[in-house]
């Protein structure tokens, strides 16, 4: 629902690896139609790809970007080496919440007994224009109730249907926090008992009524964001995270340090 029939180039998207063959992969572009396109060989990496099977393999979702498009042809030419970590961060979060936007507008069309596209290009069209995207739509719904897509234009019957699957179904966020941690280490398993330790400090938000994220910036370095429904939430939750990674890392051959952004 919205999307172009044909991705433009320089565009992020998101794929289903279908095939992967000496000079590259095909893929099935998953907000185009499934339309087929192809990563080459020299678009996976900067560097020589001894096994392109170490890179990419069947059934893999990827994010990639548009090099070439020729509708005439039916071809379409993507890259990897060409996308960074916050690209790829960036475009699944999007396209994430997209899905989710389908899935509540399908079935707001579902309890209204209207065909769903039509209602989309009725109702859905409406919510992009006010707030940007569906989802940005339904998250005002959620916070706001149905005034908030009666705003955009959208009939009162079909607002306070949207509206109330977005509250059952949306939760909304509070305020974000973040900050830089640093780990070094020089132990044999040290890259091992760094990702175990991230992984932990991370469930540490959930026990202090908060959401943790962590992203690598490129070894030693990882962003930390705490999302919570307030600052004293989030300043809690993410004071206890440091901690406890401070503590993790005390006994390692190896060295850690924060840095609140």
């Amino acid at each position: 629902m919205g999307k172009a029939e044909w991705p433009e180039v320089g565009d992020l998207v998101v794929v289903t690896v279908t095939s992967v063959v000496g000079h590259g992969a095909y893929v099935s572009l998953d907000e185009h139609n499934e339309k087929e396109a192809l990563l080459h060989i020299s678009e996976i990496s900067s560097r020589w790809v001894r096994n392109i099977r170490d890179h990419v393999r069947e059934r893999q979702k990827m994010v990639l970007q548009v090099q070439r498009v020729d509708p005439s042809k039916g071809q379409i030419d993507l890259s990897l080496r060409r996308v960074t970590q916050d690209d790829k961060r960036k475009k699944l979060e999007e396209w994430k919440k997209h899905r989710k936007a389908e899935t509540l507008i399908t079935a707001a069309a579902a309890k209204l007994k209207v065909d769903v596209k039509d209602f989309y290009a009725k109702t859905g069209t409406k919510i992009v224009e006010h707030y940007g995207s569906l989802y940005d739509g339904f998250e005002a719904a959620a916070k706001s109730g149905a005034e908030a897509l009666h705003e955009a234009g959208v009939t009162k019957k079909d607002s306070k249907v949207l509206a109330a699957i977005a509250v059952d179904k949306i939760v909304v966020k509070g305020v974000t926090i973040q900050g830089e941690m640093v780990i070094t280490s020089m132990a044999p398993r040290g890259i091992e008992d760094i990702k175990e330790t991230l992984n932990e400090t991370r469930k540490i938000a959930a026990e202090h009524d908060a959401e943790a994220n962590l992203y690598s910036m490129g070894s030693p370095k990882y962003r930390i964001e705490v999302t919570a429904e307030d600052y004293r939430k989030a300043e809690n939750a993410l004071d206890k995270m440091v901690q406890f990674a401070t503590e993790a890392w005390e006994n390692h051959d190896g060295n850690f340090s924060f840095t609140r952004s």
